[in-house]
């Protein structure tokens, strides 16, 4: 047949064919068509084939060698060896069966062994590695060093470095090449300590090395930090005059940029005479290494000015100098640069992926998702960079959409990175049953054992309030570092396990005695009550000790401490004691630290100083805090101030500002001056339709805040159905509010705790309390809201004994008690005339539960002992408080008295209480009813007549009901 096709399947039209007629022409042809450089170019002999050579040699083997004693046709079969060295399987029974080995066929031998192992197609693993020593065994090949040489570097790349290592001390003659591979090995398998000992061999043995020798000593150098190392080497090169290599002065570069002494790889760079792209890209990763992007940038900038072009190494780190520098205009010139370069961002992967971390560190996140989207070949690290930079923007749930399209491309699997990045934004999100498929993936990935998602999981569990599963992981990992100990302190404080915090960090410092500035910040949070101040203040001595006292966010964490811990004076001496005064986040730790404690006439105050100190600067959270302290204090003309002040410093047309002034206005009572901003504001976000919403719900303007919900721009969250199901708890409208509800479950807020604490209020509140009890005992994730939102049901209702039962099980279920609670539950007592049991839990408030009594909790007892007719004892617990009870306090006392006619009591009670709120009509009116009561008319008309010449009104009650929607 004139051509031949050769291919799979197709071996039938080479069998039958009169090929195999044993003529030697035609061997010798076909041996020369089998030849890895193909078929020769004779038209004579031309083929179309699909090659399988493996399929092909084997037909040979079989057809021709075996039954036709071919190696007596064919003297030196030195062709067909340097075929069959290819397939090892039959390689060692062609070689038995040659009846002699004449010099050629032994170097053919020799040299195809080397060349087999080199080649291209060798992959390296245990298998072929052992396959080619056996080879190289048998045909006597060891002693050929080019083929000894490349056995150890095969098993070197196939992790097996005691099979390099042995094949290397059986090798009596060793030339430079050979200690090479060894060294190569040693560093490859990182046993850089054995590749410092065989570069000592070498030079003992006397055989000498070349730069190869110096750049892999070097390279050991760099990973080990041993910069003493690397200057030997360094002296070494300069006395045998090697330092001419640029290869060399790179490595030097590089080696010492790795050892941390950036002087010195400065010093070497300057001193290169000729430099190429390496030299510039060693020296701007040894910058960024070092953590100067600023000096990376800088050499970047020369590099241009020197002539030599970018590659995409330099242009990576360029883009991450200016990333880590937060310079996007710098980062956008050097991205058109790259385009005119002709490194696109497609095929270029290191380029995108550094664009995509530049993008997403300057919150530019549209142009980062844009370069990934034209990437053609992503990796691993591609990925993540586009995950990182929507978790840091705030897009949580772009970041959970990713990691489903990277498991559906499938060509790439997720590693420990992004992991770690899914399991945070879990935690951010407080995505429980998300982080828990997570870690079942990671799991099922083998990779439940890195100390990074360990660390991840304790984290994402504590702020899922699942700390007894942080604990488990935290207890129960194999290693542990520094960030272990501290994420495990920082879950029991966010949960309220301040004792445990304390103890494990006590336990830390005997595993430890060297702690971080994270360490602190951890423990210190533990610190949230006068009970914790003594053990706070230890930390403070340790913290000097240490030498942190002049880090400013270690300051103002210290400050929250004392803060927290009611030790106002210790904070304010923090405060005045810190040389960087003119610093407004110092002043805002206070400022914010006060709010978070209630104490907002302190909050003022320190506003105050800070406006009269050397402080002239405010930030939105300055304003945003104080503004907050004047709705809650309800100082309008001092909410009044502040908002001039806004305005004349340019923040007041900022939204979170504009947000909190129609906040202020609206627990000021002045709903017309919170319509007025909100009107006025010209970007209006949700959380502004939210404020006015909540702002006139709270003015009792329930019926304003449907009409407005009903006008909402954008779709309503979590804090807006909280806020109109508020309203429709106000007016009693069971109709409105079963339409929220339906809402709520078409939007799929129905497990949102917050949600569900309001609608039991709002089922509890318009006489429902059946179906309030059905959404209690289906609410899958029971919060502390939740939870006080039905002890307060069964308080409204009357029924003190469930409202028990209902904090006791709270209370075993793990869940942490807050100040409403305590509201809920003392108010049920009252309610129901559980006197004793009310007295007792108020006692065990602070001592068993770590809850501080506000005036809140005084007035329910006062109320409580006034409605069973214990005055006197009301007035002894009203007269025994510390510091002096507010006026609230002695209103629920003047109240009971009021209720019970004690005219005399009250008579007293109404004179502290005109002394404390001269301007309130209400105690007036009180006391002349009682008078009126007793039957002192006189009394009574000289009190009215008081009222009226002052000028003092009561607001007016009112009454709602719901008609046609119940």
């Amino acid at each position: 047949m004139g051509i031949w096709e050769v291919g799979a399947g197709r071996t039938k039209t080479i069998e039958g064919s009169s090929f195999w007629s044993h003529s030697p022409e035609n061997i010798k042809n076909f041996i020369t068509f089998l030849r890895p450089g193909g078929p020769p170019s004779s038209p004579s002999f031309s083929l179309r084939f699909c090659l399988n050579r493996n399929a092909l040699f084997s037909l040979l083997h079989k057809r021709v060698i075996l039954p036709t004693g071919f190696f007596t046709i064919i003297p030196n079969a030195y062709p067909v060896l340097y075929l069959g060295l290819r397939y090892f399987c039959s390689v060692v029974q062609l070689f038995e069966e040659l009846p002699y080995r004449d010099r050629y066929v032994q170097d053919a031998q020799f040299h195809r062994v080397h060349d087999v192992i080199k080649s291209s197609t060798m992959r390296p693993n245990i298998v072929t590695a052992t396959v080619a020593h056996c080879l190289a065994f048998q045909i006597g090949a060891l002693a050929h060093l080019p083929t000894s040489t490349s056995l150890i570097t095969i098993y070197s790349k196939a992790g097996d470095f005691g099979s390099s290592r042995n094949l290397f001390e059986e090798i009596h003659y060793r030339d430079v090449i050979l200690w090479n591979s060894i060294i190569a090995a040693s560093v490859e398998n990182r046993c850089f300590g054995t590749a410092m000992n065989f570069f000592v061999k070498m030079i003992k043995e006397e055989t000498g090395f070349d730069s190869t020798t110096l750049l892999l000593i070097m390279s050991a150098s760099s990973y080990m930090k041993h910069v003493k190392q690397g200057r030997a080497i360094h002296n070494l090169s300069v006395k045998t005059g090697m330092l001419s290599d640029v290869s060399l002065c790179n490595a030097l570069t590089d080696m010492y940029a790795k050892c941390s002494d950036l002087s010195s790889s400065e010093c070497v760079f300057v001193e290169m005479e000729c430099k190429d792209v390496v030299s510039w890209n060693s020296i701007m990763s040894g910058c960024l290494y070092n953590s100067h992007p600023e000096r990376s940038l800088r050499y970047f900038k020369e590099m241009a000015f020197s002539g030599e072009q970018a590659d995409c190494v330099s242009l990576s780190c360029a883009i991450t100098a200016s990333s880590c520098l937060g310079e996007l205009v710098t980062g956008q010139a050097i991205h058109t640069l790259r385009i005119k370069l002709g490194y696109n961002s497609s095929s270029h992967v290191s380029v995108g992926n550094s664009l995509i971390s530049l993008y997403s560190e300057c919150g530019d996140i549209e142009p980062a998702e844009t370069v990934f989207r034209e990437m053609i070949h992503k990796d691993v690290i591609s990925w993540n960079a586009m995950m990182e930079g929507f978790e840091s923007n705030g897009k949580v749930y772009e970041v959970l959409e990713l990691l489903f399209e990277m498991q559906l491309v499938g060509d790439i699997q997720p590693d420990i990175v992004t992991i770690v990045t899914v399991i945070k934004v879990c935690a951010e999100m407080m995505m429980l049953r998300e982080g828990k498929t997570v870690h079942g993936f990671a799991i099922r990935k083998q990779m439940g054992d890195e100390l990074s998602f360990v660390n991840s999981l304790i984290n994402m569990y504590s702020k899922c309030n699942s700390v007894k599963k942080a604990e488990i992981l935290f207890n129960s990992s194999i290693e542990r570092d520094l960030v272990s100990w501290n994420t495990m302190i920082s879950g029991y404080s966010l949960n309220r396990y301040y004792k445990e915090a304390q103890l494990l960090f006590k336990e830390l410092l005997h595993w430890c005695s060297v702690c971080s500035l994270s360490t602190s910040f951890a423990v210190l949070s533990s610190c949230s009550s006068p009970k914790s101040l003594h053990f706070g203040k230890s930390i403070h001595c340790w913290q000097l000790k240490l030498g942190f006292s002049d880090h400013i966010l270690l300051v103002n964490s210290l400050m929250y401490m004392y803060i927290n811990c009611g030790e106002l004076t210790g904070a304010f001496s923090l405060l005045q004691e810190i040389s960087t005064l003119d610093n407004v986040d110092c002043w805002n730790s206070v400022i914010v630290g006060c709010m978070r404690n209630d104490h907002f006439q302190e909050a003022l105050e320190t506003f105050n100083f800070m406006r009269e100190g050397p402080c002239f600067s405010y930030d939105i959270i300055t304003f945003v805090s104080v503004l907050s302290a004047c709705g809650n204090l309800e100082l309008l003309p001092k909410g009044k101030s502040i908002h001039g002040l806004a305005l004349k410093s340019s923040l007041g047309s900022h939204i979170r500002v504009q947000n909190s002034l129609v906040t202020m206005y609206g627990r000021c009572g002045d709903i017309e001056s919170a319509r007025s901003v909100f009107n006025f504001s010209s970007n209006r976000n949700l959380c502004s339709w939210n404020c006015l919403i909540s702002a006139l719900s709270q003015n009792k303007e329930s019926r304003e805040a449907m009409k407005l919900f009903r006008c909402l721009l954008f779709e309503p969250n979590e804090i807006t159905l909280v806020s109109i199901l508020s309203a429709c708890t106000q007016i009693g409208v069971l109709g409105h509010g079963k339409q929220i509800h339906g809402h709520v479950f078409r939007s799929g807020f129905q497990d949102n705790s917050f949600i569900s604490a309001a609608l039991l209020d709002m089922y509890s509140n318009c006489g429902r309390l059946d179906i309030a009890i059905q959404i209690f005992r289906h609410s899958t994730d029971k919060s502390v809201a939740a939870w006080n939102s039905m002890i307060s049901a069964y308080a409204y209702h009357g029924n003190g004994r469930k409202a028990i039962e209902t904090f006791n099980e709270m209370c075993k279920s793990g869940t942490t008690a807050t100040k409403s609670t305590f509201i809920s539950l003392l108010s049920a007592c009252s309610h129901s005339g559980l006197v004793s049991e009310g007295l007792q839990y108020y006692n065990y408030m602070f001592d068993k539960y770590g809850v501080q009594p506000t005036t809140e909790h005084q007035v329910c007892v006062v109320d409580m002992l006034g409605r069973s007719g214990k005055l006197n004892e009301a007035y002894a617990f009203t007269k025994g408080l510390h510091p002096h009870p507010n006026s609230g306090v002695w209103g629920a006392l003047l109240s009971a008295c009021n209720y019970h006619g004690e005219i005399e009591l009250g008579r007293k009670i109404a004179e502290l209480l005109f002394q404390l709120e001269p301007e309130n009509a209400g105690y007036y009116i009180s006391l002349s009813n009682m008078y009126v009561a007793a039957g002192s008319w006189k009394d009574a008309v000289e009190l009215r007549t008081l009222v009226e010449d002052q000028g003092l009104k009561k607001r007016a009650g009112y009454s709602l009901i719901d008609v046609g929607l119940g």
